[in-house]
Order: C-alpha cells, then sequence, then structure tokens
C-alpha cells in the first residue's frame, strides 16, 4: 500500500507535523509540500497536511483536495484556537465534509500551532471592540500556542496515523 504525505504549511507547523508522521510510515510511504503539487494517482492513502485560515484548512490545501478522486484519505490540521475549541470542532466538521465528499474518509488529528506574527500584528491593531482584537485571553492562547506543536503533538500525530494505517489493512 502506498501512502503520500502532502501538507501546506506557513509558519513550519503543520511540515513538523508531517515530517513526524513521516518518520514512522512504511518505506513505500512519500512526503511532498502541496507546493511541488505531486501526482497522487499513483497512492492508494494520502494523508493532507494543512493549516487553518478563515475556519477552514488553508487555501492550498483546500485547492490540492478539490483535485481528489476515489481516494482513501485521513487529513491533519494545525490550529491557532484550541483543538478542543468549539471553532476547531467546526474546522473539523467543514474539513471532514469536503475529504467525505469525492473521497474515502480515514481519519484526522489536530494540534495547535504558532500563530503567524503577521497575523498577531494585525490583530493588535484592531479596536478594542472588534470581535478580534488582542485581549488577555487571546495573548495567553497565542503564547500557548507557539510552543506547539510540542514533542507530544508529535507523538499523537505519529500515534494516530499508525492506527489508521492499521485500520486499513484490517
Amino acid at each position: 500500500m502506498k501512502t503520500m504525505i502532502v501538507y501546506s504549511s506557513k509558519t513550519g507547523n503543520t511540515k513538523k507535523v508531517a515530517e513526524a508522521i513521516y518518520n514512522v510510515m512504511p518505506e513505500t510511504a512519500d512526503i511532498f509540500s502541496v507546493d511541488e503539487n505531486p501526482d497522487y494517482s499513483q497512492y492508494d492513502v494520502i494523508f493532507l497536511g494543512g493549516w487553518v485560515d478563515k475556519g477552514l484548512i488553508d487555501k492550498k490545501a483546500m485547492a490540492y483536495l478539490e483535485n481528489i478522486k476515489n481516494k482513501k484519505i485521513a487529513y491533519f490540521i494545525t490550529i491557532g484556537a484550541y483543538p478542543d475549541s468549539n471553532h476547531a470542532k467546526d474546522v473539523l466538521k467543514r474539513t471532514t465534509e469536503m475529504v467525505s465528499k469525492e473521497n474515502e474518509f480515514l481519519g484526522n488529528f489536530i494540534c495547535h500551532g504558532k500563530i503567524d506574527p503577521n497575523l498577531r500584528k494585525m490583530f493588535e491593531s484592531f479596536p478594542p471592540d472588534h470581535p478580534h482584537a488582542m485581549n488577555e485571553e487571546r495573548k495567553k492562547r497565542h503564547e500557548i500556542a507557539s510552543k506547539h506543536p510540542d514533542e507530544q503533538d508529535l507523538l499523537n500525530a505519529q500515534k494516530t496515523f499508525l492506527e489508521i494505517l492499521e485500520n486499513i489493512k484490517s
């Protein structure tokens, strides 16, 4: 069974998760940046990674996903929000719906990831009454996010994707 890991990464978070997953995959696995636009047709299983932008998987990952048909797919995403937040749950739901449209959905993984410094500057520029303005809670979340993905996140991603492969085999 040939496995492909393809990812989109802006700050390096998603690339780090992709590489961790790749490190525990069988020798038949390959890893690519979505920027390489790899041909997925020769692969049985696709693990797609992206980061969250405006409540969805990022545009590059989404554009790549839109071309994939009749494949077994699992995905992983990094997010600046808390991974157990309602926002994260909504992102997972929407992404799963997109993956499942024309493919067999195998599972997913989500973890915290550091926030792009330019985005943080944008939040800081908003007036205090703006819904995304920088406040103490958001500063705390950004500080926590800056330490992720950490070793435990990477181990959890590896475990998740090894289990997905085992489930396919059985």
